[in-house]
């Protein structure tokens, strides 16, 4: 994953839904104690502040420094980079060391992951009993049955310039997404929970959202422009002008669990 959202961090801080705070609060209720949390993939540090409202401290990972330096401050969060040349017991040391950390949250990247190692971390860093892992993404984002025509036909042209077998996991909601730890009852292993999240946007937020894609960035580098003017005009109008706001709904979905007895 290393470099993949290196240069867009500006349109991913911009661009993206944001998690509903009940997410964070069922997670935090799940959790024994409040003490340190792990946010990995952190990007801007969009779900690490949410964290943040229910733990003593949070520690915000990532191996884009690109995304770090663009992530929100806050008191209770330390960034923290960590290169893929990291090894596992540094990494460890670097969160926490051994049975230290209450809640792990993965938005929206687990599927980049080395996942047989990062889940060995986990295990690792997570408190026994009482320590809380939850991953959760999304794909599909509502509008009208008008746009979403549009935008589907358009999503259909990207498939050649994602990364392959990653974002298949996103695609297919984490419904094959290996998950080893034990069910805490919001989703499972090839049953992941269901969510919604509603925002209000522009037409411009969208459209920003939607160039924020790894994709997009691949297929420019390969000389292919997938999101051209014309196209661009063709959602403008989809959406009903390029001033309207409009309420849309993201299709999410997670898994959380614990270590096993």
């Amino acid at each position: 994953m290393a470099g993949l959202f290196d240069k867009q961090a500006d349109l991913y801080l911009d661009a993206r839904p944001n998690y509903p705070s009940e997410w964070f609060s069922k997670l935090a209720d799940l959790t024994d104690h409040h003490g340190l949390a792990w946010d990995a993939a952190t990007g801007n540090g969009q779900a690490a502040l949410a964290v943040a409202d229910h733990y003593e401290r949070v520690i915000a990972t990532d191996v884009s420094e690109s995304q770090l330096k663009v992530a929100t401050p806050h008191p209770k969060i330390d960034y923290r980079h960590t290169p893929s040349s990291m090894t596992d017991d540094e990494l460890v040391e670097l969160i926490g060391g051994e049975n230290s950390v209450d809640l792990i949250t993965v938005a929206q990247a687990v599927h980049w992951f080395d996942l047989p190692r990062f889940y060995a971390v986990a295990t690792r860093v997570l408190r026994k009993p009482g320590g809380i892992i939850a991953v959760w993404g999304y794909n599909d984002v509502l509008v009208t049955p008008e746009f979403d025509a549009v935008q589907y036909r358009f999503h259909a042209q990207t498939l050649p310039y994602w990364k392959y077998p990653n974002i298949q996991h996103v695609f297919d909601s984490y419904d094959a997404l290996p998950f080893p730890f034990e069910s805490v009852g919001m989703g499972s292993e090839g049953k992941p929970l269901k969510l919604e999240m509603p925002k209000t946007t522009s037409f411009e937020g969208i459209i920003r959202m939607i160039k924020s894609w790894s994709a997009i960035v691949t297929a420019k580098e390969k000389g292919v422009d997938l999101l051209p003017e014309s196209l661009v005009r063709e959602l403008e109008t989809a959406w009903g002008g390029s001033g309207l706001i409009r309420p849309v709904v993201y299709k999410a979905f997670m898994i959380a669990g614990k270590v096993g007895v």
